[in-house]
Protein backbone atom coordinates (compact mmCIF):
# COMPACT_ATOMS: atom_id res chain seq x y z
CA UNK A 1 0.00 0.00 0.00
CA UNK A 2 1.24 3.32 -1.00
CA UNK A 3 0.67 6.44 1.20
CA UNK A 4 0.52 9.95 -0.17
CA UNK A 5 2.54 11.28 -3.60
CA UNK A 6 5.85 10.25 -2.20
CA UNK A 7 7.93 9.55 -5.19
CA UNK A 8 10.55 7.81 -3.45
CA UNK A 9 8.02 5.66 -0.99
CA UNK A 10 7.91 1.58 -1.47
CA UNK A 11 4.68 0.44 -2.77
CA UNK A 12 3.42 -2.89 -1.06
CA UNK A 13 0.87 -4.70 -3.50
CA UNK A 14 -1.27 -6.87 -1.51
CA UNK A 15 -3.23 -9.54 -3.01
CA UNK A 16 -1.91 -9.12 -6.58
CA UNK A 17 -4.97 -9.46 -8.89
CA UNK A 18 -2.80 -8.61 -12.54
CA UNK A 19 -3.30 -11.47 -14.77
CA UNK A 20 0.26 -12.90 -16.18
CA UNK A 21 1.24 -12.97 -19.12
CA UNK A 22 2.30 -16.30 -20.48
CA UNK A 23 5.86 -17.08 -21.18
CA UNK A 24 5.29 -19.71 -23.72
CA UNK A 25 2.48 -21.27 -25.65
CA UNK A 26 0.44 -24.40 -24.75
CA UNK A 27 2.41 -27.19 -26.64
CA UNK A 28 0.06 -30.32 -27.52
CA UNK A 29 0.39 -33.55 -26.09
CA UNK A 30 2.93 -36.11 -28.28
CA UNK A 31 1.14 -38.86 -29.11
CA UNK A 32 3.81 -40.41 -31.60
CA UNK A 33 4.49 -43.50 -29.40
CA UNK A 34 1.08 -44.83 -29.74
CA UNK A 35 0.14 -45.22 -33.07
CA UNK A 36 -3.35 -44.47 -34.24
CA UNK A 37 -3.77 -41.80 -31.61
CA UNK A 38 -3.83 -38.49 -32.07
CA UNK A 39 -5.72 -36.25 -29.24
CA UNK A 40 -6.82 -37.31 -25.58
CA UNK A 41 -9.40 -39.34 -25.19
CA UNK A 42 -11.52 -37.24 -22.06
CA UNK A 43 -12.55 -34.84 -22.91
CA UNK A 44 -11.45 -34.20 -26.71
CA UNK A 45 -12.55 -37.83 -28.36
CA UNK A 46 -15.54 -38.32 -25.60
CA UNK A 47 -17.36 -34.70 -26.45
CA UNK A 48 -16.93 -35.74 -30.36
CA UNK A 49 -18.49 -38.90 -29.16
CA UNK A 50 -21.44 -37.17 -27.58
CA UNK A 51 -22.24 -34.76 -30.09
CA UNK A 52 -22.25 -37.64 -33.27
CA UNK A 53 -24.25 -39.58 -30.31
CA UNK A 54 -26.85 -36.41 -30.20
CA UNK A 55 -27.42 -35.48 -33.22
CA UNK A 56 -28.18 -39.33 -34.42
CA UNK A 57 -30.30 -39.89 -31.45
CA UNK A 58 -32.43 -36.44 -32.61
CA UNK A 59 -32.98 -37.55 -36.25
CA UNK A 60 -34.61 -40.58 -34.43
CA UNK A 61 -36.46 -38.56 -32.67
CA UNK A 62 -38.10 -36.75 -35.89
CA UNK A 63 -38.56 -40.02 -37.45
CA UNK A 64 -40.76 -41.13 -34.56
CA UNK A 65 -42.87 -38.08 -34.43
CA UNK A 66 -43.25 -37.79 -38.48
CA UNK A 67 -44.19 -41.36 -39.32
CA UNK A 68 -46.79 -42.98 -36.97
CA UNK A 69 -46.15 -46.72 -35.80
CA UNK A 70 -48.00 -48.84 -38.22
CA UNK A 71 -50.64 -51.38 -36.45
CA UNK A 72 -52.57 -54.06 -37.44
CA UNK A 73 -55.99 -55.45 -35.21
CA UNK A 74 -55.80 -56.81 -31.74
CA UNK A 75 -53.99 -60.62 -31.74
CA UNK A 76 -56.31 -63.12 -33.20
CA UNK A 77 -55.21 -66.85 -32.63
CA UNK A 78 -57.41 -67.91 -35.04
CA UNK A 79 -56.55 -66.28 -37.68
CA UNK A 80 -54.78 -68.35 -39.77
CA UNK A 81 -54.03 -66.11 -42.70
CA UNK A 82 -51.28 -63.66 -41.54
CA UNK A 83 -48.15 -63.97 -42.19
CA UNK A 84 -45.91 -63.59 -39.09
CA UNK A 85 -43.05 -61.17 -39.52
CA UNK A 86 -40.38 -60.10 -37.27
CA UNK A 87 -38.36 -56.08 -37.17
CA UNK A 88 -36.14 -55.74 -40.42
CA UNK A 89 -33.43 -56.06 -38.33
CA UNK A 90 -34.31 -59.51 -37.42
CA UNK A 91 -35.11 -60.14 -41.08
CA UNK A 92 -31.70 -61.90 -41.54
CA UNK A 93 -32.46 -64.49 -38.98
CA UNK A 94 -36.23 -65.11 -40.01
CA UNK A 95 -34.59 -65.89 -43.28
CA UNK A 96 -32.42 -68.36 -41.88
CA UNK A 97 -34.44 -70.34 -39.85
CA UNK A 98 -36.57 -71.09 -42.86
CA UNK A 99 -33.48 -73.97 -44.64
CA UNK A 100 -33.42 -77.43 -43.60
CA UNK A 101 -30.70 -77.52 -41.59
CA UNK A 102 -31.37 -75.01 -39.15
CA UNK A 103 -34.97 -75.77 -38.83
CA UNK A 104 -36.94 -78.49 -37.70
CA UNK A 105 -35.34 -80.93 -35.95
CA UNK A 106 -31.82 -78.82 -36.97
CA UNK A 107 -33.36 -75.69 -35.12
CA UNK A 108 -31.04 -75.39 -32.18
CA UNK A 109 -28.21 -74.96 -34.62
CA UNK A 110 -30.11 -72.27 -36.29
CA UNK A 111 -31.36 -70.53 -33.08
CA UNK A 112 -28.02 -71.23 -30.90
CA UNK A 113 -25.28 -72.65 -32.37
CA UNK A 114 -25.10 -70.07 -35.78
CA UNK A 115 -25.60 -66.81 -33.63
CA UNK A 116 -23.46 -68.40 -30.92
CA UNK A 117 -20.81 -68.68 -33.40
CA UNK A 118 -21.05 -65.32 -34.62
CA UNK A 119 -21.53 -63.46 -32.03
CA UNK A 120 -18.36 -65.48 -30.04
CA UNK A 121 -16.44 -64.27 -32.91
CA UNK A 122 -17.40 -60.66 -32.72
CA UNK A 123 -16.23 -60.86 -28.83
CA UNK A 124 -13.16 -62.64 -29.29
CA UNK A 125 -12.13 -60.38 -32.37
CA UNK A 126 -9.76 -57.90 -30.56
CA UNK A 127 -8.14 -60.53 -28.93
CA UNK A 128 -7.37 -62.60 -32.24
CA UNK A 129 -7.01 -59.83 -34.82
CA UNK A 130 -4.13 -57.72 -32.69
CA UNK A 131 -2.51 -56.61 -35.72
CA UNK A 132 -1.63 -52.28 -35.05
CA UNK A 133 -2.49 -51.98 -39.13
CA UNK A 134 -5.94 -50.15 -39.30
CA UNK A 135 -6.12 -50.04 -43.08
CA UNK A 136 -8.98 -53.09 -44.23
CA UNK A 137 -6.57 -53.97 -47.38
CA UNK A 138 -3.70 -54.68 -45.37
CA UNK A 139 -6.00 -56.89 -42.47
CA UNK A 140 -6.74 -59.55 -45.15
CA UNK A 141 -8.90 -62.38 -42.84
CA UNK A 142 -10.59 -59.51 -40.25
CA UNK A 143 -12.07 -57.68 -43.46
CA UNK A 144 -13.00 -60.93 -45.53
CA UNK A 145 -15.00 -62.13 -43.07
CA UNK A 146 -17.04 -58.62 -42.31
CA UNK A 147 -17.64 -58.18 -45.79
CA UNK A 148 -18.39 -61.76 -45.83
CA UNK A 149 -21.08 -61.53 -43.05
CA UNK A 150 -21.98 -57.92 -44.28
CA UNK A 151 -22.84 -59.34 -47.53
CA UNK A 152 -24.73 -62.37 -45.69
CA UNK A 153 -26.94 -60.57 -43.53
CA UNK A 154 -27.75 -58.22 -46.34
CA UNK A 155 -28.79 -60.92 -48.47
CA UNK A 156 -31.05 -62.98 -46.06
CA UNK A 157 -32.61 -60.25 -45.32
CA UNK A 158 -33.52 -58.80 -48.77
CA UNK A 159 -34.75 -62.28 -49.78
CA UNK A 160 -36.91 -62.65 -46.89
CA UNK A 161 -38.80 -59.38 -47.76
CA UNK A 162 -39.03 -60.30 -51.43
CA UNK A 163 -39.87 -63.96 -50.37
CA UNK A 164 -42.99 -62.22 -48.19
CA UNK A 165 -44.28 -59.78 -50.93
CA UNK A 166 -44.57 -63.00 -52.68
CA UNK A 167 -46.42 -64.47 -50.53
CA UNK A 168 -48.83 -61.79 -49.54
CA UNK A 169 -49.28 -61.64 -53.73
CA UNK A 170 -50.15 -65.27 -54.10
CA UNK A 171 -52.49 -65.57 -51.16
CA UNK A 172 -53.92 -62.31 -52.23
CA UNK A 173 -53.46 -60.92 -48.97
CA UNK A 174 -52.78 -57.23 -47.24
CA UNK A 175 -50.92 -56.43 -44.07
CA UNK A 176 -52.78 -55.98 -41.05
CA UNK A 177 -51.32 -52.20 -40.51
CA UNK A 178 -52.35 -51.61 -44.06
CA UNK A 179 -55.63 -53.18 -44.20
CA UNK A 180 -56.50 -51.04 -40.99
CA UNK A 181 -55.47 -47.09 -42.30
CA UNK A 182 -57.26 -48.19 -45.34
CA UNK A 183 -60.37 -48.84 -43.51
CA UNK A 184 -60.19 -45.96 -41.00
CA UNK A 185 -59.35 -43.48 -44.13
CA UNK A 186 -62.65 -44.81 -46.27
CA UNK A 187 -64.58 -44.46 -43.04
CA UNK A 188 -63.36 -40.62 -42.33
CA UNK A 189 -61.14 -41.79 -39.26
CA UNK A 190 -57.60 -40.31 -39.07
CA UNK A 191 -54.43 -41.54 -37.63
CA UNK A 192 -54.37 -43.64 -34.78
CA UNK A 193 -58.15 -44.17 -34.28
CA UNK A 194 -60.10 -46.88 -33.27
CA UNK A 195 -60.54 -49.79 -35.96
CA UNK A 196 -63.59 -49.72 -38.01
CA UNK A 197 -66.07 -52.06 -36.65
CA UNK A 198 -68.05 -54.68 -38.45
CA UNK A 199 -71.22 -55.52 -38.06
CA UNK A 200 -71.66 -58.65 -36.73
CA UNK A 201 -73.86 -60.81 -39.04
CA UNK A 202 -73.73 -64.27 -37.07
CA UNK A 203 -75.91 -61.53 -34.63
CA UNK A 204 -78.62 -60.60 -36.92
CA UNK A 205 -79.67 -64.56 -37.05
CA UNK A 206 -80.33 -66.89 -34.63
CA UNK A 207 -80.38 -70.68 -34.30
CA UNK A 208 -83.40 -72.30 -35.37
CA UNK A 209 -84.93 -75.39 -33.84
CA UNK A 210 -82.48 -75.71 -30.91
CA UNK A 211 -84.18 -78.51 -29.46
CA UNK A 212 -84.09 -80.75 -32.42
CA UNK A 213 -82.63 -83.92 -32.42
CA UNK A 214 -80.30 -83.40 -35.25
CA UNK A 215 -78.78 -80.06 -33.17
CA UNK A 216 -77.84 -82.61 -30.79
CA UNK A 217 -76.24 -84.89 -34.14
CA UNK A 218 -74.49 -81.57 -34.98
CA UNK A 219 -72.75 -81.69 -31.46
CA UNK A 220 -71.23 -85.06 -32.51
CA UNK A 221 -70.20 -84.31 -36.15
CA UNK A 222 -67.11 -82.98 -37.23
CA UNK A 223 -68.64 -79.62 -38.52
CA UNK A 224 -68.31 -78.53 -34.71
CA UNK A 225 -64.53 -78.22 -35.23
CA UNK A 226 -64.84 -75.58 -37.47
CA UNK A 227 -68.07 -74.17 -37.47
CA UNK A 228 -68.33 -73.71 -33.49
CA UNK A 229 -71.09 -75.14 -31.21
CA UNK A 230 -73.05 -71.89 -31.74
CA UNK A 231 -72.66 -72.05 -35.82
CA UNK A 232 -70.51 -68.37 -35.91
CA UNK A 233 -68.20 -69.85 -37.90
CA UNK A 234 -64.43 -68.21 -37.22
CA UNK A 235 -64.90 -65.35 -40.09
CA UNK A 236 -61.02 -64.41 -39.81
CA UNK A 237 -60.14 -67.34 -41.03
CA UNK A 238 -62.84 -67.33 -43.79
CA UNK A 239 -65.23 -70.14 -42.29
CA UNK A 240 -68.49 -69.39 -42.88
CA UNK A 241 -71.12 -69.27 -40.06
CA UNK A 242 -73.73 -71.97 -39.94
CA UNK A 243 -76.30 -69.93 -39.25
CA UNK A 244 -78.78 -68.49 -42.37
CA UNK A 245 -77.18 -70.94 -43.91
CA UNK A 246 -80.54 -72.46 -45.24
CA UNK A 247 -81.57 -69.14 -47.24
CA UNK A 248 -78.79 -69.98 -49.86
CA UNK A 249 -78.50 -73.63 -49.82
CA UNK A 250 -81.22 -76.36 -49.73
CA UNK A 251 -80.60 -79.65 -48.23
CA UNK A 252 -79.34 -81.45 -51.22
CA UNK A 253 -76.97 -78.83 -51.65
CA UNK A 254 -75.92 -79.38 -48.27
CA UNK A 255 -75.43 -82.83 -48.38
CA UNK A 256 -73.46 -82.32 -51.63
CA UNK A 257 -71.19 -79.99 -49.65
CA UNK A 258 -71.17 -82.36 -47.17
CA UNK A 259 -70.07 -85.34 -49.57
CA UNK A 260 -67.85 -83.78 -51.91
CA UNK A 261 -66.43 -80.80 -50.11
CA UNK A 262 -66.62 -77.26 -51.27
CA UNK A 263 -63.54 -74.28 -51.68
CA UNK A 264 -61.27 -75.52 -49.34
CA UNK A 265 -63.64 -77.59 -47.21
CA UNK A 266 -63.07 -81.31 -47.65
CA UNK A 267 -65.53 -83.67 -48.20
CA UNK A 268 -66.79 -84.51 -44.55
CA UNK A 269 -68.95 -87.55 -45.12
CA UNK A 270 -66.67 -90.21 -44.49
CA UNK A 271 -65.22 -88.21 -41.56
CA UNK A 272 -68.92 -88.33 -40.16
CA UNK A 273 -69.10 -91.97 -40.80
CA UNK A 274 -66.25 -92.85 -38.86
CA UNK A 275 -67.03 -90.94 -35.71
CA UNK A 276 -69.65 -93.01 -35.49
CA UNK A 277 -72.68 -91.33 -37.63
CA UNK A 278 -75.15 -93.10 -40.03
CA UNK A 279 -76.58 -92.04 -42.78
CA UNK A 280 -79.60 -90.76 -41.73
CA UNK A 281 -78.18 -89.23 -38.67
CA UNK A 282 -76.25 -86.99 -41.76
CA UNK A 283 -79.68 -86.72 -44.18
CA UNK A 284 -81.25 -85.57 -40.61
CA UNK A 285 -78.21 -83.22 -40.10
CA UNK A 286 -78.48 -81.74 -43.83
CA UNK A 287 -82.13 -81.59 -43.30
CA UNK A 288 -81.60 -79.33 -40.18
CA UNK A 289 -79.33 -77.01 -41.62
CA UNK A 290 -81.42 -76.13 -44.42
CA UNK A 291 -83.86 -74.51 -41.70
CA UNK A 292 -81.09 -72.23 -40.35
CA UNK A 293 -82.91 -69.38 -42.33
CA UNK A 294 -83.15 -65.75 -41.11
Amino acid sequence: MAHGHKSDEKIVYVGDSRVQAKSSRMIPQDFSAYPGKSEVFIPNFLLKEWMVGVVVLMGILVLVMSEAAPLGYPADPTNTEIIPMPDWYFLFMYQLLKYPYTSGSWVVLGTVGVPGILFGALLLAPFLDTGKERKFYKRPIASTLMFLSLAAVTYLTVYSWQHYQHELAAKNLIPEHIKREQEMHASGGEGGGSPVKKPAASQAAAIVAPDDPAASIYQKSTCLQCHGGDLKGMPSAKIPALRGVGDGHDKAAILDIIKNGKGNMQAQYDANIAKGLTADDIDKLADWLSKQKK
